[in-house]
């Protein structure tokens, strides 16, 4: 890692910490590195310990955001002189697709790009899944954005609330909404305290409903949300999303956690499949080799 660091600018907070871009002077003068730099006290360190350690595991994944420093944690002091941490990982020039769709006209997407980041979105759940976690947290603010070339690339990064399958969230409250971000929350996170996969799926139905036509439960109150998704309710799919996008939509909104499938099988998914079969076929060989 290149040394003298040099504080930009503030980036965003999160639960367990805050984010700030950093410049990085490299010791042999040549260009410096920007790098994204999470930081968090001692009281919510083993957050970002468990962090740390499960993007250890997905490391190499090209849709999951990479860290430096072969994944260790930095330890400093504040300005208080209080103990903190540190995790070095790249930074999203484009920022997050909250912003990124933001930045668009209508705030929202062409379909082309839609496409395009649901199945890297979904690559890389598939890799999350297979090691038998639960993101637990997928939002338009938890996916990042990176040029490359002529387009973009999405990854997905904050695992600060990720939870192995079948366990139950040390982040889950007392009181609903549970876990996660309300509005991206699926019914069983309202009233189960075991996290599944199908959790994630559900998120991304909502992402992917977002990229065509805004936020989900635009029409619902906040305080409300816990007894809409209760009571059996999904959120309202616009007319004016294609036919295949609402399917498959809809299909992760299923009530049933079973009936969404999973990551790899939705990546079948006429929605997406019919303009992928090459990228498809070197997935289904790298996980059946």
């Amino acid at each position: 890692m290149p040394t003298k660091p040099e504080f930009v600018k503030f980036l965003s907070k999160g639960t367990y910490g805050s984010v700030d871009l950093v410049k990085y002077i490299r010791s042999d003068d040549s260009s410096p590195l920007y790098a994204a730099v999470k930081t968090t006290d001692c009281e919510n360190l083993y957050y970002l310990q468990r962090e740390a350690l499960i993007l250890s595991k997905l490391k190499g994944c090209r849709s999951i955001v990479q860290c430096y420093n072969n994944y260790g944690l930095e330890e400093d002091l504040d300005d208080n002189g209080w103990r903190i941490f540190k995790m070095v990982m790249e930074y999203a020039p484009e920022g997050s697709l909250a912003t990124f769709i933001n930045s668009n006209k209508d705030s929202k997407l062409p379909e082309t790009m839609i496409k395009d980041f649901t199945r890297m979105l979904l690559r890389g759940l598939v890799s999350v899944h297979n090691l038998g976690y639960v993101h637990c947290d997928l939002k338009p603010e938890n996916l990042l954005i990176f040029p490359c070339g002529q387009s973009y690339e999405l990854k997905i990064s904050d695992f600060g609330s990720s939870t192995e399958v079948g366990e139950v969230a040390d982040t889950w409250e007392s009181n609903p909404p549970f876990v996660g971000s309300p509005i991206y929350m699926s019914p069983e996170s309202v009233y189960n305290g075991v996290a599944e996969k199908a959790l994630d799926l559900w998120s991304v139905g909502c992402i992917v409903l977002e990229m065509y036509a805004g936020e989900p439960w635009r029409e619902v109150e906040f305080n409300d949300l816990a007894s809409v998704l209760l009571s059996g309710e999904a959120p309202e799919i616009p007319e004016s999303v294609p036919s295949d996008a609402r399917d498959f939509i809809e299909t992760c909104f299923a009530r049933n956690p079973e009936s969404r499938g999973s990551a790899l099988g939705l990546l079948l998914h006429r929605f997406l499949s019919e303009d992928d079969m090459y990228g498809l076929r070197r997935l289904f060989t790298a996980f059946d080799g």
